[in-house]
């Protein structure tokens, strides 16, 4: 069989919150767009599961609001510390003004994938191809033209007057182009897992600090998710010491978790996140643009890349669906993204950085908690708690949805 070829204005590369978002958009505006995606599904467990306020707002705009709120989730308002003894609230999304929803909704990605996929479906001028992996960029006259990509039939080939790159931290776009990746040291990663619980749990998320670990407990519907903080680069000893040391070590850290941590059966319960923070120094070349992770690796601070990916998405759109319709896109459009967006990156990853310094005593072994101070501030002033909730739950330059992809 012949290697099938194709065209399209506008390719996508990963069907990830980035890219879903800027696809469904620029179809709303008359954009043809093709995106691959390599999966068969969207069935993949803790893949940034957080959904802020201002994605919540871009959703109300695109007229899914409605949709969304059917879908299985769970509202985080506050983030509260064991501060000498005392519960203290330290970041207040309800404290948030002008998000018509201040909150910090918890849904599995793969049910908001695809009620994305499902809105961009509608739209004639979008295609979405599942299981069709990018394997290469093809190049003419100096400037990228197209994709090449293997799925279920064979190699394949799409000519696009413009490829995006949203397939994450891995990119195989940005690695073929060879553009050039800053990378910032990140001592720690993540492995994350679930615990069960009957009881009701309170919408908060609960940090747990201990020497040498840590823990952020966030309660979903029937269970804890659990994000565990430990030294980079110890997955393969943490494995190997099985998975009675690893309950111990969650026990020691959650004591309540004592009469449920026998869920945790197999160390295959345990999915371990190598934490990177990076950035490209250049966003694009000619015909390739990289957004979301692709462009930025953020840590899982905050929880704020999916919304820092949605925001690159949105503001891309704004930006490039006049010239994508008019079949002229720049370099200097697409430069335009990424002086529209470095800023917030720069911005967020820079927090990122201090948040991680506070974690180095911890994981030296130091046993850490906040100073008593900290609780008598935030109880003098319960308004400072709205500082950090404005830069977790909506950042700098938020992104509002353009008006050709407005509904209702």
């Amino acid at each position: 069989m012949g290697e099938e070829t194709g065209t399209t204005t506008c390719a996508i590369i990963g069907g990830g919150p980035a890219g879903m978002v800027l696809g469904l958009l620029l179809a709303r505006a008359g954009v043809q767009v093709t995106l691959l995606e390599k999966h068969a599904d969207f069935l993949r467990d803790f893949r940034g599961d957080t959904v802020h306020p201002t994605t919540l707002r871009l959703l109300d705009e695109l007229g899914l609001w409605e949709r969304f709120t059917a879908l299985a989730h769970s509202q985080i308002r506050q983030l509260s510390l064991d501060v000498a003894g005392r519960d203290v609230t330290v970041v207040d999304f309800s404290r948030i003004r002008g998000q018509p929803h201040p909150y910090v909704a918890m849904v599995p990605q793969w049910d908001l994938l695809n009620l994305l996929a499902e809105s961009a479906q509608t739209e004639p001028t979008f295609t979405l191809r599942m299981q069709s992996e990018v394997t290469g960029l093809i190049y003419e006259h100096g400037r990228v033209a197209g994709v090449r990509y293997q799925d279920r039939e064979g190699p394949g080939e799409l000519r696009a007057d413009l490829t995006v790159a949203c397939d994450g931290r891995w990119s195989i776009a940005r690695q073929v182009a060879g553009l050039d990746v800053r990378e910032f040291p990140v001592n720690f990663d993540v492995w994350w897992f679930r615990l069960p619980t009957d009881a009701a749990t309170e919408p908060t998320l609960l940090p747990r600090l201990g020497a040498g670990k840590a823990a952020i407990m966030i309660p979903r519907d029937g269970y804890f998710q659990v994000a565990f903080l430990g030294l980079k680069g110890t997955d393969a000893q943490v494995r190997a010491r099985g998975i009675e040391s690893f309950r111990r070590e969650v026990v020691e850290l959650i004591p309540e978790a004592a009469d449920t941590v026998a869920a945790l059966r197999t160390m295959d319960d345990i999915k371990h996140l190598d934490v990177r923070l990076n950035r490209l120094r250049r966003w694009s070349i000619d015909g390739l643009l990289c957004i979301g992770d692709a462009a930025h690796a953020m840590s899982p601070m905050g929880g704020v890349g999916i919304n820092l990916a949605v925001q690159d998405a949105v503001a891309a759109a704004t930006i490039l669906a006049d010239p994508l319709r008019r079949g002229r896109v720049s370099r200097r459009d697409l430069e335009a993204v990424q002086r529209r967006r470095e800023l917030p990156t720069v911005v967020t990853q820079s927090v990122q950085r201090l948040a991680h310094r506070t974690l180095n005593p911890i994981l030296r072994g130091q046993n850490f908690s906040p100073p008593a101070r900290v609780a008598s501030l935030f109880s003098a002033l319960p308004w400072l708690s709205a500082l950090p909730a404005y830069l977790v739950g909506v950042g700098v330059r938020p992104e509002r949805a353009p008006a050709f992809a407005r509904r209702g």
